[in-house]
């Protein structure tokens, strides 16, 4: 006696994906756009240090230079986008010499975080920071804003070259395309809003500031972002005449 199975057999009527058939074969291509473009803000990184015998003095010290560098960057008004202070440390240097542990010294530090968007206050901001007792200027890092149209145009870019890559495969059959069958976003996320090799400047003031009318501004030249966008793209085509 037998018994039927209840496990279905496999229907091998239909092909699996993403294979196609005679009658409606299916084109895989990949769509990549690269667009090179001005960057549209700048960021700067400022650490503000102080050092004094006791920690009380460090700590009033980083406070005074803290405040001088905060209000020099916001008098730049709509120029500066974004002000943020991030890592704030007061540290205490221990003598190496005696048996005991003596303090000799506290260190004080407080990172600022800048971003801006006139690149022509740029230079001149970096400069006059730069020239501020005890005060190390990074930067600049030029980006794209995150929701920059750039990345909305690589990404459409990337998918007109698939359909147009498709549309000369099958025409190099003598088909044409008949439907899209699949479109999968896989590159978009390559389009940086940090650029991987961003400019760097580095310039750092110790000791009383410039007695002169000011430190002159620096000429700074906006580094060209590189977006990436890419597609993978399915389509169905029309039987070719082989």
């Amino acid at each position: 006696m037998t018994t039927a199975s209840s496990t279905p057999s496999p229907d091998t009527s239909q092909p699996a994906v993403p294979y196609g058939t005679p009658d409606a074969p299916r084109i895989a291509v990949r769509g990549e756009a690269r667009l090179e473009v001005d960057p549209e803000i700048a960021r700067i990184g400022i650490t503000v240090a102080s050092r004094g015998k006791d920690r009380r003095a460090a700590l009033e010290d980083l406070t005074r230079r803290n405040a001088t560098a905060l209000e020099l960057v916001k008098t730049y008004g709509d120029a500066v986008e974004r002000l943020e202070t991030g890592h704030f440390s007061i540290t205490p240097e221990l003598t190496q010499r005696g048996r005991g542990e003596r303090v000799r010294t506290y260190h004080g530090s407080v990172h600022i975080t800048a971003e801006l968007t006139d690149f022509t206050a740029l230079g001149e901001l970096t400069t006059r920071l730069a020239d501020l007792d005890l005060t190390r200027v990074d930067g600049p890092w030029w980006a794209l804003r995150p929701d920059s149209p750039v990345h909305r145009q690589a990404r459409q870019q990337a998918v007109r070259e698939a359909v147009q890559r498709a549309r000369e495969y099958a025409e190099a059959l003598g088909a044409g395309l008949a439907a899209l069958v699949e479109l999968a976003d896989i590159g978009a996320e390559n389009a940086q809003p940090y650029p991987q090799s961003p400019g760097r400047m580095r310039s750092m003031a110790y000791g009383a500031a410039a007695e002169d009318a000011g430190a002159p501004a620096l000429d700074l030249e906006p580094q060209r972002q590189h977006v990436l966008a890419q597609v993978n793209a399915r389509f169905t085509m029309t039987p070719p005449r082989l």
